[in-house]
């Protein structure tokens, strides 16, 4: 399973096209606007027009199917317009309005009213608007969820695009931990020669500064000092954790908080190191290895 970053954007737009029982067509544009950043846990901040509160449950239930974690917000705009319209005649006052025309015209000898000027008259003929039937507004909240999902899909594969680059960041920065361990095994200050050179050192600077002082048990105390001083335990730990990051990015899916907790435990043995560390090298080693976990630690949060 590929991993997904956090972030991404997703606008998606549809048309949508209703037809009531008297024939009648109303055409709505719906607009889609979804976008995530790093969470936690799964957050949405819901913008619905009046009247569509009834999808904001299902929306939540796509949304939870969808991703695992992420804040999210998502806008909604539905926006109708009538592709048909329709007109009803009032035929009482139509009779009305011809009778007195008619009176008019054999009164005054006036011209005969016009059919366009009898229908421009108020109240004669109106237009018929689309009523918001119950078998519409199924349709169109149909509609409106099937978009949502779409746009899901959309910002699922910008997530997925993201996380293929994060894929190989978080690969090179396990490399570096690695070479790093390994520099820090093989460093010439950790070999039994520079220890003994290191002890023999300590010991002399002792005993000139104090002739009292016993030389054997100076050895001992300083031969428990460098035993305290190894850090083979915390790069076996290293290792551990490299070959467990390694099998995590290649399992893929939300596996972001694991991650993270690993970088903690990476951090905690680049620590442990530094203060164990009575070599110069093993320190700068050390000091390099914590730079390049904070990196690892930095993109990791972006992943699902």
């Amino acid at each position: 399973m590929a991993l997904q970053s956090m972030t991404g954007f997703a606008r998606h737009t549809m048309q949508h096209r209703a037809q009531s029982r008297d024939g009648l067509g109303m055409e709505t544009r719906i607009v889609w606007e979804v976008r995530s950043v790093n969470g936690k846990g799964l957050d949405l901040r819901l913008r619905l027009p009046q009247g569509m509160e009834s999808v904001e449950h299902p929306i939540r239930s796509l949304l939870a199917r969808t991703f695992a974690r992420g804040n999210f917000q998502a806008s909604l705009s539905v926006e109708k317009n009538e592709v048909q319209a329709g007109f009803t005649i009032n035929h009482a006052m139509l009779d009305e309005v011809l009778k007195l025309a008619q009176q008019l015209q054999s009164q005054h000898g006036l011209a005969p009213a016009s059919v366009d000027g009898i229908l421009s008259l108020r109240g004669i003929m109106d237009q018929t608007q689309l009523q918001d039937e119950p078998e519409e507004q199924a349709a169109l909240e149909a509609a409106v969820l099937k978009g949502f999902e779409q746009a899901l899909q959309a910002i699922a594969e910008a997530r997925r695009q993201e996380g293929k680059a994060l894929h190989a960041i978080l690969d090179g920065h396990i490399d570096m931990i690695e070479r790093l361990t390994q520099q820090a095994r093989n460093d010439p200050a950790r070999s039994i020669e520079a220890i003994r050179a290191r002890l023999q050192a300590q010991v002399s600077l002792l005993m000139n500064a104090a002739r009292e002082l016993d030389e054997a048990r100076l050895y001992q105390e300083a031969a428990f000092l460098a035993t305290k001083a190894d850090i083979q335990e915390e790069l076996d730990r290293l290792d551990t954790h490299v070959a467990s990051a390694r099998k995590l990015l290649s399992e893929g899916g939300p596996i972001g908080r694991k991650l993270d907790f690993l970088s903690q435990e990476f951090n905690r043995e680049a620590n442990t190191l530094c203060s164990k560390s009575n070599a110069a090298s093993i320190t700068a080693i050390g000091l390099e290895l914590k730079a390049v976990v904070d990196q690892f630690r930095e993109q990791v949060q972006n992943l699902e």
